[in-house]
């Protein structure tokens, strides 16, 4: 079975993608309540591995996927398709070198252009929500990775 190659080209992710091709929604449970809720998000590609994280304060979704690490990605920009993932927690390495590469697209003019005021690299490092996506399809894991 081959991988939806629309898929595959709203997961390739460089630097220089538009603002817009970083938005997704996702569909987590809730901690407390059980319920499943959808939001939009952004989601980031940092060396060939998929990230979600966001402004450093308390996030509910990121509650909710500590507490219930399956989630479902929703592309929406240009395909539609719901793909099964688990969050995943990451170290302090792998910290210090997303955080920085995501705070770094805000000096790019498209997202200059957004009136999004530039935020502190050291503020996202100690606050900021962070996970890895891991989707549970292999082809389709395996697939993104490799697409540049």
């Amino acid at each position: 079975m081959s991988v939806d190659e629309a898929v595959i080209r709203a997961l390739t992710l460089r630097p220089d993608s538009p603002p817009d091709d970083h938005v997704i929604d996702i569909t987590t449970t809730g901690a407390r309540t059980g319920l499943l809720r959808r939001i939009e998000i952004w989601f980031h590609r940092v060396d060939g591995r998929f990230y979600l994280t966001g402004m450093p304060v308390r996030r509910s979704w990121y509650a909710n996927l500590r507490k219930n690490p399956k989630f479902v990605v929703h592309l929406k920009r240009g395909v539609t398709a719901d793909l099964p993932a688990t969050a995943v927690a990451v170290d302090e390495e792998t910290r210090q070198r997303v955080i920085p590469a995501v705070v770094a697209l805000q000096d790019r003019p498209a997202y200059a252009a957004r009136g999004v005021p530039r935020q502190d690299v050291n503020v996202w490092l100690a606050h900021s929500p962070l996970v890895e996506i891991v989707f549970d399809d292999p082809q389709i894991q395996a697939a993104a990775g490799r697409a540049q």
